[in-house]
């Protein structure tokens, strides 16, 4: 008996966004899915801007299972995450011990299939992952505009931050997705369907 995707239903139950007072709250289910969109688009965009080949459908899996293992660590706050370069480094042992975990439920032979989607550790995925990290950032700023929108201004400077990270990352299909689809996201339905 496998309990692996049992816990991955778990998901739901993770909420991002801890330390800050939300209006909805979100899952890294939720969450994990906007990825999984904005890497494989990202994907897209690459390749039909430099002829590359990057497996764009590769990439939306590896956003899908991005987050997995904060079904056992839980959602570490941003802040506390990467307050120092001590603390970076152990998060990192913790979710690599909580991904192994989630491996280890798998049946023997479907572990190689899952663990380099859950580890990240495929050097092969390299590129892709640039993408995922990108898709993840862009996730953040839909929900941070998404809370603006409803009045809630404890999410301007996590807007800010997270509008200046994505600028550093160079990624330039992430800005073309700033300018192309992100405006969408501060339209009410009856704004977007015109």
């Amino acid at each position: 008996m496998s309990h692996f995707f049992a816990m991955l239903w778990r998901m739901k139950y993770i909420t991002r966004w801890g330390l800050m007072n939300n209006t909805k709250s979100e899952n890294i289910s939720e969450h994990s899915l906007q990825v999984a969109m904005f890497a494989h688009l990202l994907v897209l965009l690459h390749n039909k801007e430099t002829g590359e080949n990057l497996n764009a459908e590769r990439a939306a899996m590896l956003g899908l299972y991005h987050d997995t293992t904060e079904i056992i660590t839980g959602d570490m706050p941003t802040p506390v995450k990467y307050y120092n370069p001590d603390i970076i480094a152990s998060y990192k042992k913790v979710e690599k011990i909580a991904g192994e975990k989630l491996v280890s439920m798998l049946p023997e032979d479907l572990r190689g299939d899952y663990r380099d989607l859950i580890l990240g550790e495929n050097p092969d995925d390299k590129d892709l992952l640039v993408y995922v990290k990108a898709a993840d950032k862009l996730s953040a700023l839909v929900k941070c505009i998404e809370e603006i929108r409803m009045g809630n201004d404890e999410f301007r400077q996590a807007k800010e931050s997270t509008e200046k990270s994505i600028h550093k990352m160079n990624v330039p299909e992430a800005e073309r997705f700033m300018t192309e689809f992100l405006p969408s996201f501060s339209l009410t339905l009856d704004e977007q369907n015109t």
